[in-house]
């Protein structure tokens, strides 16, 4: 995956589904760790297709704000 002139190797990536994650295959998402600086995120339904990939603070200001009242 190319993102802004960086080639990230994704293939080879370690994916976890997160615990939130519909059991019954609706809203599955998984994240890849190993990637410094990065957070890859992809549809666990779709392991073969495109994933986004964030920058680290973006994804954890985008957690910390899913986690407010």
């Amino acid at each position: 995956m190319k993102i802004s002139s960086i080639d990230y190797k994704l293939a080879a990536a370690t994916w976890h589904k997160s615990s939130y994650s519909d059991g019954s295959g609706g809203n599955c998402l998984e994240v890849a760790t190993g990637n410094p600086g990065i957070v890859p995120v992809r549809d666990s339904k779709v392991t073969g297709g495109p994933a986004l990939v964030f920058r680290t603070a973006a994804w954890s200001a985008f957690v910390t704000d899913l986690k407010r009242p």
